[in-house]
């Protein structure tokens, strides 16, 4: 909280987070913070990961910053709208440097964002920019089966587009829950259906429809975002098929 930093308004505080995903809440912002992600993984390993970051929807009173060897690059400026956006960079590519902005009643302010880090290969699924929509193949179906935080097979009970976030929330009802790495699929009534949310991109035009699907996909700053999504008769064919030849990346039950 700044309002116990009153009479040091020029400080730089460091924060060091060993944490891989969580968020900071900088209540009343003053100075500036210097936040230290240190993973406890091996150092040799930092070159290989990705910081992601997304600014809580009303975080204000400072200015983001990506910091290396003193050079400050803007991130996120104070007071920018853009709901649900993520910014990403390397690991390798600096810290992050929180500026307190010039305020007359800093008590009305709080700057907070979640952050998570992620290997390369993960992030860059989570954003390709090239064809995000585009279907997969036969091997990145096996594969995803395999490496998602989230395996199910579904149907399509209804679609929200949320046209502000330029994104659509697909409602699952789930007959067969293969793996899940948070608990965002829920029994729900006291039928004991399994039920939950995934979210995609709008641009993708994702429908209502007839038929199951083997959805899969990762968790990113606490919601499940979607990867490959087969029809199920489609998966049973491509897993036999590569069971058969002995290809299969891991064993998982088709039916």
């Amino acid at each position: 909280s700044g309002l116990t930093h009153e009479s040091h308004k020029k400080d730089v505080e460091q924060v060091y987070l060993r944490c891989s995903e969580g968020s900071i809440e900088w209540m009343y912002p003053t100075g500036a913070l210097i936040v230290n992600l240190r993973p406890n993984t091996s150092p040799a390993s930092y070159k290989h990961l990705t910081v992601c970051i997304k600014p809580f929807k009303d975080s204000a009173g400072a200015n983001i910053y990506l910091e290396k060897t003193g050079e400050l690059k803007l991130l996120v400026r104070d007071g920018e709208r853009s709901p649900s956006k993520v910014y990403c960079f390397g690991y390798d590519q600096g810290g992050l440097f929180v500026e307190a902005t010039p305020q007359q009643d800093i008590s009305r302010k709080i700057t907070g964002f979640q952050y998570e880090l992620m290997s390369r290969g993960i992030a860059s699924d989570l954003h390709t920019v090239s064809a995000p929509c585009r279907p997969c193949s036969d091997t990145e179906v096996l594969l995803a089966v395999c490496t998602s935080d989230f395996v199910i097979r579904g149907s399509i009970q209804d679609v929200t587009n949320e046209a502000e976030e330029q994104e659509s929330v697909i409602h699952v009802g789930i007959n067969k829950l293969y793996r899940q790495k948070s608990k965002v699929f829920q029994l729900t009534g006291e039928s004991g259906n399994w039920r939950g949310q995934i979210k995609t991109l709008l641009e993708c035009g994702v429908r209502p429809g007839d038929g199951d699907f083997l959805f899969t996909g990762r968790m990113h700053f606490g919601e499940a975002r979607l990867g490959c999504a087969p029809r199920f008769k489609d998966f049973q064919r491509m897993y036999k098929e590569a069971k058969d030849k002995g290809l299969n990346p891991c064993e998982i039950g088709p039916d």
